[in-house]
């Protein structure tokens, strides 16, 4: 199991590396990863099922000590993010299909990397714990409203059928892995090292799958989608950063409100897309899915030295006071 857990990590620690490699062979080999297309649902499944498996009732704790600042957190993600999404699509006259891929990835729930990005910004873990849980529970309610609201100008939306959909692909496998853990918790805890893993290979074969299936599509608005994701990323983490000050939060916690507002859980947008719209929707989320990762650990680089200022700062102010 040692030498599961080394590769786990390593695999967690090189995820970006993989998914970028795994996402050039598919566009330059299409043919090779087409048919991965059709196991995006239980693919994205499984890694909700690991992330079940790491949660557990302490995680929800942070809600009931600090329930304004979860409830702001969750609601800049459902507020931020779609709305942006949405001013992109109109504002740059994107097409159809592209557009409402932009909007599907806004609507989605936090990523699932966005804690670990928090931990290595120094940011609050246990608050972003707590919004990317929360959000991700609330996520069969509102983001098919959100996407009813915004992307019914483009196509013809039904939230019941996406309802359904978020439940069996996110909230099945994640109250699945969330009670083998309560009830098999050692058996759980022993798999859980190798999940990280599992995830890895999970998520790349996902966006390979997306990537071959919309090749031709991606040639001809690639370059339009990549501008828009990483715009859509950006202004994310900006307008969460200054949201949570504007609310008068500390710095761990701006730091934790800003990665969750700016990360989605582009897995699942590839998902509804794959199986609601078209291949070209997914692809907004598949791009995104690894522009996040990629400007994630920079953010996260960039807010730990904005830490390490302030308590210089600190530490000068006490000496001097000494």
């Amino acid at each position: 199991m040692g030498a599961i857990e080394k590769v786990s990590r390593f695999a967690g620690k090189t995820f970006t590396f993989w998914v970028i490699i795994v996402a050039v062979l598919a566009y330059m080999y299409p043919g090779n990863f087409k048919w991965l297309g059709g196991y995006v649902v239980p693919l994205l499944g499984i890694v909700m099922f690991g992330m079940g498996l790491t949660l557990s009732a302490a995680d929800f704790k942070e809600v009931f000590r600090r329930p304004k600042e979860v409830a702001l957190g969750v609601v800049g993600h459902f507020i931020i993010m779609p709305l942006l999404a949405f001013l992109l699509a109109v504002g740059l006259h994107l097409p159809k299909e592209v557009a409402v891929g932009v909007i599907l990835v806004g609507c989605c729930p936090s990523g699932t990397s966005s804690n670990v990005m928090v931990f290595l910004a120094r940011g609050n873990v246990a608050l972003a714990v707590s919004i990317a849980s929360v959000s991700t529970i609330l996520a069969p309610i509102f983001t098919p409203l959100l996407i009813f609201l915004l992307a019914s100008k483009w196509v013809h939306i039904s939230v019941g059928s996406l309802f359904l959909s978020i439940v069996q692909v996110i909230i099945v496998p994640l109250c699945l892995g969330f009670l083998i853990k309560k009830f098999f918790g050692k058996q759980a805890a022993a798999s859980t090292k190798a999940m990280p893993l599992v995830s890895v290979i999970a998520i790349v074969l996902i966006v390979s799958g997306v990537v071959a299936g919309a090749q031709a599509q991606i040639a001809k608005t690639g370059l339009l989608i990549f501008a828009v994701v990483i715009l859509h990323n950006i202004l994310g983490y900006c307008l969460g950063f200054f949201f949570s000050r504007l609310f008068g939060m500390d710095l761990s916690k701006q730091k934790a409100v800003a990665m969750e507002v700016g990360m989605q859980n582009s897995g699942l947008g590839v998902a509804i897309a794959s199986t609601s719209f078209s291949p070209l929707a997914a692809v907004p989320s598949a791009i995104f899915s690894v522009w996040h990762n990629i400007s994630g650990s920079i953010l996260a680089f960039i807010f730990s030295k904005i830490d390490d200022k302030h308590k210089e700062e600190k530490d000068k102010d006490k000496k001097l006071a000494g």
